[in-house]
């Protein structure tokens, strides 16, 4: 059974807001850059602010919110505030969502099937995803190209290729690429055996 040790929302949120104290609503997205993200209370609300009716705002990269509690989970990234912890394994989450969705590799549950050919998943999200093999469907397009992908990964991948950004790099010899599966074939056939 998963355990939620002290990740209660509630004491959360206490401790969070006394350690983190951050959240802060700005009314003018243009001057948030400018503003300190810490007050005596972690979260301000201005409800006269144009917010697009997302009114909090982490003041560490700017994610927007409905609900304060919305961006208390979101501020858990950047603290590492995990208390949702799996019993079988090391693994731990910031959500219970995420744990449950985890707990599923150990007990092998995949209640999500294809009706076209039979594909079994954990999540709903991955039969989507799936789908989209037998209709075809590309929902991320390319704004430089033609170019459309199902995945956004493959998207992301694509548009390398536009910007030249090369992020992987081979510690012995400064060969570097776009895909991480190129530099770990180029460390299989230029370094075998190397510990870089």
């Amino acid at each position: 059974m998963a355990e939620a040790g002290n990740g209660s929302p509630t004491a959360d949120y206490q401790r969070f807001s006394e350690k983190y104290p951050t959240g802060v609503l700005y009314n003018d997205a243009s001057k948030a850059k400018n503003q300190p993200t810490t007050s005596k209370t972690s979260l301000v609300n201005h409800p006269e602010a144009n917010t697009d009716g997302k009114p909090y705002m982490c003041g560490e990269c700017g994610y927007r919110a409905v609900q304060k509690s919305t961006l208390y989970l979101h501020m858990r990234t950047h603290t590492d505030d995990k208390p949702y912890k799996c019993d079988q394994c090391d693994y731990s989450a910031s959500r219970k969502s995420s744990l449950d969705q985890h707990l599923a590799k150990h007990t092998g549950d995949k209640p999500y099937m294809c009706g076209e050919c039979g594909y079994r998943t954990s999540q709903k999200s991955y039969l989507s995803r799936h789908m989209r093999t037998h209709t075809g469907d590309k929902p991320y397009k390319c704004d430089q190209c033609d170019y459309s992908a199902a995945q956004k990964s493959n998207l992301d991948r694509h548009l390398a290729k536009h910007t030249g950004d090369k992020p992987y790099m081979c510690e012995g010899c400064g060969y570097s690429t776009s895909k991480k599966s190129a530099l770990s074939l180029h460390m299989m056939r230029t370094h075998p055996g190397e510990n870089l």
